[in-house]
């Protein structure tokens, strides 16, 4: 039988295993909800890259380096998911408004309506690096 320093070492791989089993089921099963379809058939997803393909000749050089500043401060891992969200979001104005161009007024619109309330913190923060007058999208952060 197992003992000693042997025994803890075991275990704790086994804890450590386990959690990590149930971390990454958690994020899976999140990517799974937003597969799933929803009342008119399609899922948050596709959604997405509808908008996304709907305005994608509207987009600048210019604005496109303005969304890669602004997503910036998100870690690496998770970067090109959430520039693909908010991409979608700002497609989504740009087509509901029926826009010529994506402008730096629909970036920071879009930016600050698909980013969750937890990261408006430092969403305030970009945006004031980058001398943004909040005036006009402090009814947004509500």
């Amino acid at each position: 039988m197992l003992e000693g320093w042997f025994l803890w070492f075991i275990l704790f791989w086994v804890v450590i295993l386990i959690t990590s089993m149930f971390i990454g089921g958690f994020f899976m099963f999140r990517k799974f909800l937003k597969r799933f379809p929803k009342e008119d058939g399609k899922s948050d997803m596709d959604w997405e890259e509808y908008y996304v393909n709907q305005t994608i000749h509207l987009w600048t050089a210019e604005q496109k380096e303005l969304l890669s500043d602004l997503v910036s401060p998100v870690p690496e891992l998770f970067r090109d998911v959430a520039k693909q969200k908010i991409a979608g979001k700002i497609g989504e104005l740009a087509v509901k408004e029926r826009a010529s161009a994506i402008t730096e007024d629909l970036v920071i619109r879009g930016y600050i309506i698909a980013t969750p309330k937890r990261d408006h913190k430092f969403l305030r923060k970009k945006l004031l690096e980058r001398q943004v007058n909040m005036n006009p999208y402090e009814h947004l952060f509500g």
